[in-house]
């Protein structure tokens, strides 16, 4: 039995745009079915739902379940806004809650749980601090306590590169050179080893890594447009951990060994090692 499957957009108010917006959604399952549908709120910054679509397997067989995708504003088939890069005031976090309670009152959805991964982690854990009516269940995928601890897990797996390579990178990072084609050899290489090992990506990382390069206004204004070893963006100072304690509803935090999200920038651990 194949799986059905609905798509379509939401409109979204956000005045401080100038213009209509809508978010992009894809839905994997029936919402009438029975079972609690799972949202997934992809990474970034800037990326689309496409790289999580290994996860439609959840929509299918005895114990299937809906799983919702969307793309955030910003990117993939949403509104784009790149006349609003490098504006902070105007990409604040509550706007992406915002947008995502919107779709969920849209679609009628009632009850739901989240599967928020890298950038989505930390929309997820916005979210459930907030405490909204309807979240059952929150599991967050290579997520981050602090920007700060992503940045030093960054500078750390950076060191376990050939010296030559690292050389490269902080090089053309101080000299403002991140587009020089041995900057992004060396990144690659660096990106097969933290971000996604298979020697060939599959198809859903790089179309997701291709969208972002074709508006990176998210990227800059919120990462700082530089690697994650120097967060420079509106997202440098930002830290769940004061208020953590607010969230009440079960999570699971899932991370790997070769992950930017190593086990002290998830909360595993106190501090790196």
């Amino acid at each position: 039995m194949s799986i059905p499957v609905v798509e379509g957009f939401v409109p979204f108010s956000w005045p401080a745009a100038g213009k209509p917006c809508q978010t992009y959604y894809k839905l994997y399952g029936d919402l009438k079915s029975g079972p609690t549908p799972l949202i997934f709120i992809h990474g970034g910054y800037g990326y689309t739902h496409k790289y999580g679509l290994p996860h439609t397997d959840l929509a299918a067989g005895p114990r299937a379940i809906p799983v919702l995708f969307y793309d955030q504003i910003g990117c993939g088939q949403s509104t784009h806004l790149p006349e609003k890069v490098g504006d902070w005031e105007f990409w604040l976090i509550q706007h992406f809650i915002d947008e995502l309670e919107n779709l969920i009152s849209c679609l009628g959805i009632q009850t739901y749980d989240v599967l928020g991964h890298s950038w989505g982690a930390v929309l997820g854990a916005e979210l459930a601090i907030r405490r909204p009516r309807g979240l059952r269940r929150l599991v967050l995928a290579s997520g981050l306590a602090s920007m700060d601890l992503w940045s030093l897990a960054a500078r750390n797996l950076l060191k376990t590169i050939p010296d030559d390579l690292q050389k490269v990178i902080n090089d053309c990072e101080k000299a403002g050179k991140i587009n020089a084609p041995e900057y992004e050899a060396a990144m690659t290489v660096f990106a097969k080893q933290f971000v996604c090992r298979p020697e060939t990506w599959p198809p859903e990382v790089s179309s997701a890594f291709e969208e972002n390069e074709k508006d990176m206004t998210m990227t800059k204004t919120l990462g700082g447009g530089m690697s994650d070893f120097h967060v420079t963006g509106s997202m440098k100072d930002w830290s769940v951990i004061p208020d953590i304690h607010k969230i009440n509803v079960p999570v699971l935090m899932t991370n790997g060994r070769y992950d930017g999200a190593q086990d002290y920038v998830v909360g595993k651990k106190e501090k790196a090692i």
